[in-house]
């Protein structure tokens, strides 16, 4: 076989790859989100179900480092909640933060008209010296060391909740009997780095922690989505918490883990009418971000994280690549030798526009699930060379150390 047919070979193969690729990917979510539990509506006042949340209490805990953009909105959704029980407060902690975050939450809380005990704001101090902690893990300890409620919720400031969200997931987690209770949320966009990579890491996520597994306790899949994160305390405590992961940087997979393995009740829900997440305000955050998570993500597999990028260089990459290159050549912009390399180039451009039609496909069953719009949808070429450069790069910095950071602070 002459190069250039093998050269248009080369492009059908990956092109119907790629194709391939999507077709499975589309499949897999609909068949997963199909069969996914969501979390219920909240009781109706004067049942059973909503005595019984009465009498039980309730904590949430925010751990915030400069979440100045952030912590306003988080804490207005959070103090006016429909009140989930009769005993319920909100403690922020504040992990020494450098901006005007505490100032911030202060306003919100006396916006809302909270006070103590409804609203308290704690200062996480100084981290232990020769101890290594990372993340959240300090604040969240920190605060554990006040909570005495029956349920703790740990909430990320980069959440806004409904107002009968609170009241829902107790609600869901005590009729469940539920030891962790997690949601999914909405993703929120914003710029124009969220929009090429989001929709992207919202379908891998999907099809890569099945929710149905994680449900069931005969499987060993356990997630959480750390946003949202509520616990028995008893549990909680039972399996050492935040404080027994201190140096663990994907904390929300590692308590998930525990709850399971400890042989507690886990509960992972889609929560997409319940609560948004608004992850990263621009691309520096949002590198920062799936470079810290992505081989960890992974469960270190070196080998798994560099093939998860090359797959998503092929799917979402290469149509947008290889649709031009077969059409040029297909065209005679380039020497093609025999007709029949002409077929072949003009069904690797078929191709290849599939798998576009394919993402967009896609888009559309994501606006659908998680209401995200078909805004920048054609971007999604971009957004998996931006996804491609993650795998390699967070290898490289989750083992060597350097570069390796969440918020500007060490991770190693």
């Amino acid at each position: 076989m002459d190069p250039a047919t093998a050269f248009a070979w080369v492009l059908l193969s990956l092109a119907a790859a790629a194709a391939l690729g999507l077709a499975i990917l589309i499949a897999g979510l609909v068949r997963v989100f199909a069969r996914a539990p969501r979390l219920m509506e909240p009781p109706k006042p004067g049942n059973d179900a909503s005595a019984a949340l009465a009498s039980t209490s309730l904590t949430v805990v925010v751990p915030a480092y400069n979440e100045a953009a952030n912590i306003a909105a988080c804490l207005t959704s959070l103090l006016r909640s429909e009140n989930p029980c009769d005993d319920w407060k909100v403690l922020l902690v504040d992990d020494r933060s450098s901006d005007a975050t505490v100032a911030i939450a202060q306003e919100a809380a006396g916006a809302c008209g909270a006070s103590e005990p409804r609203f308290s704001l704690l200062d996480a101090g100084p981290r232990p010296m020769g101890e290594r902690w990372v993340g959240k893990n300090w604040a969240c300890s920190r605060a554990m060391e006040q909570v005495v409620s029956e349920w703790v919720l740990f909430v990320d400031a980069d959440v806004r909740l409904l107002p009968a969200t609170l009241r829902r997931a107790l609600a869901q987690a005590s009729s469940d009997g539920a030891d962790l209770l997690s949601l999914a949320p909405r993703l929120s966009c914003g710029c124009l780095a969220e929009w090429m990579v989001q929709p992207i890491m919202a379908s891998l996520l999907g099809l890569g922690f099945p929710i149905e597994a994680a449900n069931d306790p005969a499987s060993a899949v356990a997630f959480a989505a750390g946003p949202f994160m509520m616990f028995r305390r008893s549990t909680y405590a039972a399996i050492g918490g935040h404080r027994a992961l201190a140096s663990v940087v994907v904390e929300d997979l590692a308590l998930a883990r525990r709850i399971k393995q400890g042989g507690h009740r886990l509960r992972y829900l889609l929560g997409l009418d319940a609560l948004e997440l608004r992850m990263y305000g621009d691309f520096a955050s949002l590198w920062e971000g799936w470079t810290k998570n992505w081989l960890l993500g992974l469960d270190g597999n070196v080998a798994r994280a560099l093939a998860a990028s090359a797959v998503v260089l092929l799917m979402f990459s290469g149509p947008w690549l290889l649709a031009p290159a077969a059409a040029l050549l297909a065209a005679g912009f380039a020497p093609v030798g025999l007709p029949g390399q002409r077929l072949v180039l003009l069904v690797a451009l078929a191709l290849a526009l599939t798998g576009i039609g394919l993402q967009l496909v896609l888009r559309l069953w994501t606006r659908r699930q998680f209401q995200v719009p078909l805004t920048l949808w054609w971007l999604m070429g971009a957004g998996g060379l931006v996804v491609a450069a993650i795998g390699p790069v967070s290898v490289w910095r989750t083992l060597s150390g350097r570069g390796w950071t969440w918020k500007g602070r060490p991770l190693a």
